[in-house]
């Protein structure tokens, strides 16, 4: 056999074992070039009876990294040859290795599968993320994965998306050897085993299996879904492969994929992935020098500052947290503690990890340790003079070069950065809480940020495994801005007559994790009303906020804090309460509101198309750069239901015109903020998608 260079794909004759390397960067996807190169390659070492066995393997930094979700979404993945086809020519073909390193994922794997052996390096890391594009592996993945491996290593791999390491994968028998390198290893792998049956054919590990591992997993996913199709989907699948012939198992397989492939969730979380990564590129030229971040200073030790301090540390990064005297400081300190203990008990971190990022964490009263910080985050309570008065000690303290950034959730970052001489040093990164858990970081850029201090903090919101978005100095930034039209309606539906636990419901049957009124009474009623409070100093004559929290609070009610609030709360369990129904309903009265009742899809509209037209507003005040950024802020930040696209994809989805329509109702009765934007009622008109209107 000849050695043969394709475009994607070159295959070279190794002393009789055909080695077919894939060259397609910058992943190695499986695009139609790299399916016909593949196909070719096998094609020739099947017929070449000099051949004694296959290699597959790739170039660059990673093996074949899973399917082009852009030819995917383009349908090319049904041109020929399909991925299907090459996997039968390699199981009807000559024994093969798949010789992986960097990650095998998706497409990736299942490619790997195929082969009779599979072999890796030992950084290798391997999985099925298609759950996380509302799909399932649809190249025999749950069919061959469960077949090798058992179902319950199955349904935990393609349900939860997660990536393995090549250590984890040898134990599971998703690898059959570690190798130190790819050039001879895998063809001395591949002569020392020779011919086995292909996985589809095996049975040992899907006999006997009790129904009840699968009456168990749709029960758990059901509540974990939030309404997603893919995971009811994958455990019929995997169930399938244990009472199928391996073909009748990947038709089944086959047969699922189509149908989540031709509904309406697949397109909607395909837009949230590309969302996510379009939200981490900001306007305009990168900066050369964007700053690696080694030491950081995070002031104030209180919760928020704990969490931030802890996720710069699990990042490799020395932190110093400080504080106003050793009190504050030892309380800080308890509360590090604490999360990583967390960390360790949940199994998200090792306790070796855990102890490395608390040695990496020192903690001070003094501004003077701070001389050699290259990142300090204010993290203390919201009040303006406070803020000032730390920025100008940080401004005193740090070296020239230092970013200095406010973790403030809604005051002036102009009016922070002016207590300073380096204004364009100065930027937010608004976390949400708890910082620790949490993924969306707002990177609020004031009206001096320069583009390198806002491209270290896009930076390094990645690197802490965050998601970052870029928004505008506005108050309550992009998502808290948004979120008042959310939680201000569920306020206004309860005037008007809807139980608090028919909104919640309604909001959580949508995918929310909570709902806005349950939200409140977790959040703290008595910290809603601190931040009211400051709103209603700038709210317009003609509009008004829902006295409810305050009367709640009146009351003594502070949420689940004090188990009562909206509900009344029995341990986490809430409770429907008469009390807390007679204080909203004497509220009404002393209003005068008219009351009535509301159909479920009445108060879906009331929730979440509000957040739609305060969503365009922030796009014409440049709040917001895309229309993406407002769903992944969301998503990230609220728990959206990622499967419905984000607030923005969703309305677009469901026509405009009912935007306009709710907006308009509502702003007749509670103001011109209400009303809908000259954007939106374009846009309605026209039909014009947000791409067409430049967002």
């Amino acid at each position: 056999m000849k050695d043969i260079t394709m475009d994607a794909v070159s295959v070279a004759n190794r002393d009789g074992v055909a080695t077919l390397c894939v060259a397609y960067p910058p992943v190695n996807a499986l695009s139609v070039a790299v399916r016909r190169g593949l196909a070719a390659g096998i094609e020739a070492a099947n017929a070449d009876p000099d051949i004694h066995g296959i290699v597959i393997r790739a170039s660059g930094s990673t093996f074949i990294a899973g399917a082009d979700i852009k030819e995917l979404a383009e349908k090319r993945h049904l041109e020929s040859p399909t991925l299907r086809d090459i996997q039968r020519m390699l199981e009807a073909g000559k024994p093969s290795v798949a010789a992986i390193h960097g990650t095998a994922l998706g497409g990736g794997l299942e490619t790997a599968l195929t082969c009779t052996y599979r072999v890796a390096l030992a950084d290798t890391r391997v999985g099925l993320p298609e759950v996380k594009l509302g799909l399932l592996p649809g190249a025999g993945g749950t069919q061959r994965l469960t077949r090798l491996c058992g179902p319950a290593v199955a349904l935990d791999i393609c349900l939860s998306g997660r990536q393995l390491g090549a250590r984890e994968a040898l134990a599971l028998g998703i690898i059959d050897a570690i190798v130190p390198e790819l050039d001879s290893a895998p063809i001395d792998f591949l002569r020392a085993t020779g011919p086995a049956p292909p996985i589809i054919d095996r049975t040992d590990k899907t006999a006997n299996i009790d129904p009840a591992l699968f009456a168990d997993a749709r029960k758990s996913w059901a509540r974990k879904a939030r309404g997603r199709d893919a995971p009811g989907e994958i455990i019929g699948c995997i169930e399938a492969a244990c009472r199928l012939s391996g073909e009748d198992g990947l038709v089944h397989e086959r047969a699922a994929f189509d149908r989540l492939f031709a509904g309406e969730q697949y397109p909607a979380l395909t837009h949230a992935f590309f969302a996510e990564r379009q939200a981490a590129k900001l306007p305009g030229e990168t900066p050369g020098d964007i700053a690696d971040i080694a030491n950081a200073a995070v002031i104030g030790a209180g919760l928020m500052g704990a969490g931030i301090a802890t996720v710069l540390a699990n990042a490799g990064i020395q932190v110093t947290i400080l504080d106003v005297d050793s009190v504050a400081l030892d309380k800080g300190r308890e509360r590090v503690a604490a999360i990583h203990a967390s960390a360790v008990t949940r199994g998200v971190a090792t306790a070796d990890a855990a102890a490395a990022a608390q040695a990496r964490t020192a903690y001070s009263t003094d501004y003077a340790v701070l001389a050699n910080i290259d990142l300090a985050i204010e993290a203390a309570p919201e009040v303006m003079a406070l803020k000032q008065e730390i920025f100008r000690a940080l401004d005193a303290a740090t070296p020239p070069h230092a970013i200095l950034a406010t973790n403030t959730s809604s005051l002036d970052v102009d009016q922070i950065a002016g207590a300073t001489a380096r204004p364009g040093q100065v930027i937010g990164l608004h976390f949400f809480s708890p910082a620790n858990i949490m993924k969306l970081v707002e990177v609020i850029r004031g009206s001096a940020s320069d583009a390198r201090s806002l491209a270290t903090g896009m930076k390094l919101v990645k690197r802490l495994g965050k998601v970052g978005v870029l928004v505008g100095n506005y108050d309550g930034f992009l998502a808290n801005r948004t979120l008042q039209f959310y939680t201000g309606q569920a306020e206004f539906l309860m005037e008007q007559g809807a139980a608090p636990e028919q909104i919640d419901r309604v909001a959580e049957a949508f995918g929310m994790p909570m709902g806005p009124v349950a939200m409140r009474d977790m959040a703290g009623l008595d910290v809603s009303a601190l931040v009211r409070k400051v709103r209603a100093l700038s709210l317009p004559p003609e509009e008004r906020l829902s006295p409810l929290i305050e009367k709640m609070v009146e009351a003594g009610r502070l949420g689940q804090k004090t188990n009562a609030g909206f509900y009344r709360y029995e341990g986490r369990t809430r409770l429907p309460d008469p009390e807390a129904q007679a204080i909203i309903d004497a509220a009404a009265r002393e209003l005068g509101v008219e009351r009535r009742s509301f159909t479920d899809d009445e108060i879906r509209d009331r929730l979440f198309l509000p957040i739609v037209n305060e969503g365009v507003r922030a796009l014409e005040d440049s709040t917001a750069l895309r229309a993406s950024d407002v769903d992944v802020a969301w998503i990230n930040g609220y728990g959206f239901p990622a499967h419905r696209g984000g607030p923005m994809y969703w309305a677009m989805r469901h026509g405009l015109s009912r935007v306009v329509a709710m907006a308009t109702a509502l702003g007749a009765e509670l103001g011109p903020r209400w009303q809908p934007t000259p954007l939106l009622r374009r846009m309605a008109e026209t039909g014009d998608s947000w791409r067409d209107v430049g967002y």
